[in-house]
């Protein structure tokens, strides 16, 4: 229902579209959800915490998609490309951050 309401507003207006689709809901139900099973804020808190580091590597796929693209790229593989180096970000920031001891 979300990808729907997120791509019919983005026929309408990007800005709409990106708006819904950057809005943290699973975040925001999956910590409502652990608080509520736990009663535990402290976990909430790692999680959130957790979350936000694990957004940093995520922002790739939406800087190397349109760069893809806008270099003549087709779509899927533009897709496929930045998902790739996405995943490699993620690779890349938890072995970072495990060599600074953070864990996450």
């Amino acid at each position: 229902m979300l990808v729907v309401a997120v791509s019919e507003a983005a026929k309408r207006s990007t800005l709409l579209g990106a708006l819904i689709a950057s809005l943290p809901l699973t975040s925001l139900l999956a910590m409502i959800w652990l608080y509520v099973d736990t009663g535990d804020a402290e976990k909430v808190a790692d999680l959130a915490g957790a979350i936000l580091w694990l957004v940093l590597p995520s922002l790739i796929l939406f800087l190397a998609l349109p760069v893809l693209i806008r270099l003549g790229w087709g779509f899927w593989p533009s897709l496929a490309t930045a998902s790739a180096v996405t995943v490699a970000g993620y690779l890349a920031l938890v072995r970072l951050l495990g060599a600074l001891g953070i864990s996450i």
